[in-house]
């Protein structure tokens, strides 16, 4: 990444919640900077506020304070239509649901959001096919998500986030609902897509065996971030992360 530009940045984020007459300090003040090519990971123990500077990053909320600008553009000034584009061509999205269309073949998940993004049928189809075996599912691309397995799911999920060339792939826990070798095959194909595609990767998670191929982690906790390791400063061991507990 010597030649990395500055592909995400936050500065001084924050984001409040009403919760009846109570007010809510999800984000206080978060300043980041992703570097384009990057594999970065948020973790950080449940309503530490990881999930919502996801959600900022991905252009899925605003802050109520603060700017996040991607390639230098500031995400708020955006109108609708600039959203919508923006979050169909510049950022795929992971969820850790699938969030797969039941009644559609892994095909036609694939290819959905090119037809959002306007790409001629037989072309969407030719791609579609492709990603399919890329993550490895060339053979399965008429089956249903209820015909396929979760991380066979998941797999369709990546393939759909790259479907219009995302600069960045966004992914909310995405081996949560999975089992351990299969996680472990999900976070190798991801960084595998960051190593040979040059896509920033950046995902929220709980999962320790993402430490392993993140460039960076990012530590939030109670709205902050506590501190951000290089990945050659990480001490890995099992239940002990950097010298402390765990917090996943």
């Amino acid at each position: 990444m010597e030649n990395a530009h500055t592909i995400v940045r936050v500065s001084g984020v924050t984001r409040k919640f009403k919760m009846g007459k109570v007010e809510l300090d999800a984000l206080r003040g978060v300043d980041l900077a992703v570097r384009s090519g990057e594999y970065l990971s948020i973790m950080g123990p449940s309503g530490s506020g990881k999930s919502t500077l996801f959600n900022m990053i991905g252009a899925l909320d605003k802050p109520t304070s603060g700017k996040v600008f991607i390639d230098e553009v500031d995400v708020a000034q955006l109108d609708a239509y600039e959203l919508a584009w923006l979050r169909c061509r510049k950022i795929g999205y992971i969820f850790q649901t699938f969030n797969l269309i039941p009644v559609m073949s892994a095909l036609e998940n694939v290819t959905l959001p090119m037809v959002f993004a306007g790409v001629p049928d037989q072309e969407a189809v030719d791609r579609g096919i492709r990603l399919l075996k890329m993550v490895g599912l060339g053979a399965r691309f008429k089956h249903k998500p209820g015909e396929l397995s979760g991380g066979q799911q998941q797999r369709v999920a990546i393939a759909r986030s790259l479907a219009n060339n995302p600069a960045i792939v966004l992914a909310d826990e995405p081996t949560g609902n999975l089992d351990l070798s299969t996680g472990e095959d999900i976070i190798a194909l991801l960084k595998h897509l960051s190593e040979e595609r040059g896509v920033t990767v950046i995902s929220a998670t709980h999962d320790i065996k993402m430490l392993a191929v993140s460039d960076r982690v990012v530590w939030i906790r109670d709205g902050r971030i506590d501190r951000v390791e290089e990945r050659s400063g990480l001490s890995i061991s099992v239940g002990r992360v950097g010298g402390r507990e765990a917090d996943a």
